[in-house]
């Protein structure tokens, strides 16, 4: 028993160090505008198409960009070393303005940290990344690796989960470094996963799987995290609606939402912006919920808050869809955060079916990795050679990609305004 609290308290100042660092890389301005396209890319981790998917929800339904497009390059069993290999290729071939990397889980081999095995090929091949795509103007973060579950992980290579843990830390720090070398963004993904696997399973216990069943591939909980940590990253505020009620008055709202009707304590409005959402109970690691009150998502990227002023008695019961809750008139005055203390509510279905789209499209986008670019450099030494090869190659690459984006026109034809009531019933 000592021994498991004294390697949670080295994870714990592990986390703080790595965090205190992190945060000071790529975070002060808002890197992803209007019309960006942004390359998502990793390994299986990626490739299990969560966080990805988490991100692009975000992007498209939250953050009030315009026209944002975004393609999963994510490809199981990679590491830096592969991705270098096809980085020309695959995913500049696609002309990205923003990417995101996230290396590391494969690059350490499952081992104890050996600096010829996995940080010299990992700094060189990182460096290569970066040095590429910053030249071609593109806006990068670096990832730095996640964590393997402290009790689900089995030991592979006499290496159990503090030891590979460590070792990832050690990448992690890499990745820090070549980014604040380069002036390029960085996500901490590291530091603030392992903060929030030592919350989570301090409260939740061993048995709350934070990185998985297997150790390595997280569910909807730890994939939050990892969402949570690149968008960050690219520099969002959180703050997604802004909601004025005045009960003697008006009810005002900010950007991306308007007022369709109104009287004191009720005020129907329609919201291009959403808050996201979430799914799963609270203690559930399958799903996305229970991981909530250990990482900062809510305060710090989805605020969708509500004001009330002049109400006349010391409560108030809030409506919201076909749930209601009573809240002191202190917190309405301070303001309430609707996306934190209302989990089901008005955009809940329409967000989960955005997400089941974008898993469609991200499966398409995996498929032509995995199918088509992935394999596509296997050809090349025949290509010059062979004309119908190169001309049915060509084809291929842009019948598949023209699909991909009709995919994704969809998808933002679908995404609708959301109508609904909040009501403020004073109780005495």
């Amino acid at each position: 028993m000592k021994s498991l609290i004294f390697k949670k308290l080295l994870f714990s100042l592990a986390a703080v160090v790595v965090m205190a660092a992190g945060t000071t890389v790529g975070a002060a301005e808002l890197m992803v505008k209007d019309g960006d396209r942004v390359a998502i890319c990793g390994d299986s981790i990626t490739e299990q198409k969560l966080y990805s998917k988490y991100i692009e929800a975000y992007l498209l339904a939250c953050s009030g960009l315009n026209d944002v497009k975004t393609f999963n390059f994510g490809c199981g069993g990679e590491n830096a070393l592969r991705f270098a290999a096809r980085m020309e290729t695959d995913v500049w071939a696609w002309k990205p303005t923003v990417i995101t990397t996230f290396y590391g889980m494969n690059d350490g081999y499952y081992c104890e940290y050996d600096d010829k095995l996995a940080g010299e090929p990992h700094r060189s091949n990182m460096n290569k990344i970066v040095d590429f795509f910053k030249d071609k103007g593109v806006k990068m973060i670096v990832g730095s690796p996640g964590v393997v579950d402290m009790d689900s992980y089995e030991k592979r290579n006499n290496t159990d989960a503090n030891g590979y843990n460590k070792t990832l830390a050690k990448l992690a720090e890499f990745d820090r470094e070549i980014a604040e070398k380069n002036n390029v963004g960085f996500a901490n993904v590291n530091g603030i996963m392992m903060s929030a696997m030592l919350k989570s399973k301090g409260v939740l216990g061993k048995n709350y799987y934070f990185a998985g069943k297997d150790g390595v591939h997280p569910s909807q909980n730890g994939q939050l995290v990892i969402a949570y940590a690149f968008l960050k990253a690219m520099g969002f505020d959180g703050q997604i609606a802004e909601i004025d009620m005045d009960l003697n008055g008006q009810t005002i709202v900010s950007d991306g939402h308007k007022i369709l009707s109104q009287k004191p304590g009720m005020a129907e409005i329609e919201s291009s912006r959403y808050p996201f959402c979430f799914t799963g109970t609270d203690k559930d690691s399958a799903g996305n919920v229970s991981i909530l009150p250990f990482v900062p998502f809510q305060q710090d990227l989805n605020r969708f808050e509500l004001k009330v002023s002049n109400l006349p008695t010391q409560k108030a019961e809030v409506i919201w869809g076909d749930q209601k809750k009573v809240f002191s008139k202190a917190e309405l005055e301070k303001g309430i955060n609707l996306a934190a203390e209302f989990i089901n509510n008005p955009f809940s279905t329409p967000f989960n079916q955005l997400l089941a789209q974008l898993a469609d499209k991200q499966m398409f986008e995996n498929w032509m990795v995995r199918n088509f670019f992935a394999n596509f450099q296997t050809y090349m030494p025949e290509v010059d050679k062979d004309a119908k090869l190169k001309e049915s190659l060509d084809y291929l690459r842009t019948k598949s990609s023209e699909h991909q984006m009709n995919l994704d026109a969809k998808i933002k034809e679908s995404l609708k305004p959301v109508k609904y009531q909040i009501i403020v019933n004073p109780v005495k």
